[in-house]
Order: structure tokens, then sequence, then C-alpha cells
């Protein structure tokens, strides 16, 4: 067929031409492949290699890049291939595809101390570097507070209200429904354990402690973490993408101020309300199945709550939860502004938000309850 590739070898002394011809397009693509892999044999034949260009018909992205595979494959340490007769047409494409370096080889160090110190350096980097930014989202938002204190009419109330309804009113069935199982088969699994004792009775008074104190508050910040966390990170992911963040920086908006500081202040609102539903869902469970399954009458588990708990267990959690809201809200806004413009680069950081919003949640809590054991609450 008129115009099909060919390469053909003439040999010049001690040197080797390669001359090229035909159609280096890649309708040629199968007949190119075999003609490139059988002159690839050629490297340390001779010490000088000329591939002759010049008589080629037509050359596309593909027949450059096979040209450019074929004078690296000949060059040695002792010579290099040289391309020859390229015309101005074709030169440009020939030295965009020569820019295109070598994949780097990947060489496995499993077991070099070298690289599991590099690993442990940059991971202790990149815990580094998530602190940081915590911070920093940190001081912008108390700095939007602040602008707002003192133009009260640039807050956006309506904004706030939306999330408000989404992060909680939205999230009540939910929140009740796992709060009200949870309860339940905490008291269930107290029963059956402390009936051994002949001690049913206390299991009221784990139940109220746990929940008011621990589980309920805890409970409520992990699924607050996973629907809200998650559903901000991705909604300012998806703006970063678009550049409608950038859009809101040229029309004179600040980003903070629009975006994050009503999802901040509904997510601090929204996690006291779930979490005191929560535990009243919980303890009403739990008394559910102490009546049904351990016979503990419904007024005798509320006298015994009564004594088992006092106003400083309500306190503590209540105390927590704004704190792990702010928390939740702050991971999930750095990590939505970190996405870059690809759907795999959302998908990543919609993931670490819950991750890292669920272990800094859980960090909180041990932290407060240190502080508050330690001034006798």
């Amino acid at each position: 067929m008129s115009g099909d590739p060919t390469l053909e070898r003439i040999a010049q002394g001690e040197g080797l031409a390669l001359c090229a011809a035909g159609n280096w397009t890649a309708r040629f693509a199968p007949a190119l492949e075999r003609i490139v892999s059988d002159a690839e044999k050629l490297r340390g034949s001779r010490p000088h290699i000329f591939i002759d260009v010049s008589q080629v018909a037509s050359l596309d992205t593909f027949g450059a890049w096979l040209i450019e595979r074929l004078r690296r494959s000949l060059s040695d340490a002792s010579a290099e291939a040289e391309i020859a007769g390229l015309s101005a047409n074709y030169s440009s494409l020939v030295d965009e595809v020569r820019r295109v370096g070598p994949a780097p080889r990947v060489v496995s160090d499993r077991l070099s101390i070298t690289g599991m110190l590099e690993q442990i350096g940059r991971t202790v980097a990149g815990v580094g570097g998530t602190i940081i930014g915590l911070v920093d989202m940190l001081g912008a938002v108390l700095a939007a507070v602040g602008k707002v204190l003192i133009h009260p009419r640039s807050f956006r109330l309506t904004s706030t209200v939306h999330h408000l309804e989404q992060v909680c009113w939205r999230a009540v069935p939910i929140v009740v429904l796992i709060t009200f199982l949870i309860g339940c088969i905490i008291s269930q699994q107290g029963i059956f354990h402390f009936r051994r004792f002949g001690a049913d009775i206390f299991v009221v008074d784990m139940l109220g402690v746990l929940v008011l104190r621990e589980i309920g508050v805890l409970l409520v910040a992990i699924m607050v973490a996973g629907r809200s966390g998650s559903a901000y990170t991705a909604e300012l992911g998806s703006m970063k993408m678009r550049e409608e963040i950038d859009a809101l920086r040229t029309m004179g908006f600040d980003p903070i101020e629009v975006l994050i500081l009503p999802r901040m202040l509904a997510l601090v609102l929204a996690l006291p309300i779930l979490a005191f539903l929560g535990a009243m869902a919980a303890l009403y469970g739990g008394g559910l199945v102490a009546w049904l399954y351990g016979g503990v009458d419904p007024e005798a588990f509320l006298l015994r709550l009564r004594d088992a708990i006092s106003i400083d267990h309500f306190i503590v959690g209540m105390v927590k939860a704004p704190v792990m809201a702010a928390v939740i809200g702050i991971v999930a806004c750095v990590e939505g502004l970190a996405v870059q413009g690809s759907a795999e680069s959302l998908g990543q950081h919609t993931t670490a938000s819950v991750v890292k919003g669920i272990f800094f949640v859980i960090v909180m809590d041990g932290v407060f309850a240190i502080f508050f054991a330690s001034i006798g609450m």
C-alpha cells in the first residue's frame, strides 16, 4: 500500500543510518510498532547512528513519539543517536515530545532504614501541616467573628438559618434513632451482667452517667462529623473546583465570612441541641429495656436515676458539645478548601475530613475527661 511507513538501514563506515519514509501517523500504529521494535535491537551495534526523517511524508504526535523513543533506545553511555533531516514543519512537534522525560523508576526499599525514617519524617511533617492549617482556619474564623461584631449588618442570618436546618433539624430523626438503640443496648448488656450479682438496679447509674457525660455527646459528635462534616467538605470542595470561591474574592467578598462562618455557627448551635435530644432518647431507650427486659419499674428507674446523676453530669456533656462542633467544622472547612481540580481530590479530602474529624473529637473527649477529673467534676 502506497504511503506505508518504512525504516531502511544504510551502513556508512562505522556508522549506521536509519532512513524513515512514508506516513508515520497513528493510522499505521501496528506497522510502526513492529518497525521501531526491530530497530531498537540495534542498540550498541554501531558507535554512530543517525535517524534520517527527511523522506517522511506525514508525521503526527504518535509518530514523533516513536522516533524519539527509538532515539532514546539507541543511545547509550558511549554514543547518542541523532535525528537528521527534520523539516521545519515537524521540528517543533519532535522538540515538544523530547521535553517529555522518561518515567522515574520506583525503587523498592521496604526494608531500608533510610526509607522508613523518610516515611516517618513525611508523616510528622503532614501532621504538622494539618495542625497549622487548623490553627490558621481558627484564626480566620475568629477574625470574621470580630468583623461581624463590629458590623452586625454583614452577618448572613439567612445562610445561618439554612445551614442550621440542614445540620440540626434534618439530623434529628437519625440521631434520635441511633442514640435510642445505643441506650437499649447499654441497658440490656448492663442488666445481663449485673444480674449475676443481683445488682440489676445499678444499670440505671451506669446508663445515666455514661449517656450524659460521654456516650451521648460523643456518639452524636461522631455522627455529625460523618454527616455534616463530609457535606461541608464536599460543598466547599465543589465550589473550589468550579472557581466560585475565587469569584467571591474577585467581587470583594470574604469567603470565610460568606461561606464558613454561617456553617460554623450553625454547627456550634446544632450539636448541643442534638446531644441533648440524643441523651434523652438514649435514657428513654435504656429505661424501656430496663422495664421490659430487667423488670425495673419506670417509677423506680426515675427515682434511681435522680439519685445517681447530678447537674454536673449534664453540664459536662453540654460543655463538650460546642467545642467538638467547632473542631468538626474547622476540619471540614480546611479539607474543603484544600480540594484541587479533580473528582479524585474531592473524594480524598472528603474522606480525610471524616477521619480527621472523628479523630479530633475523640482526642478532645479525652482532654475534657482529664480536665473535669482534675477540677472534681
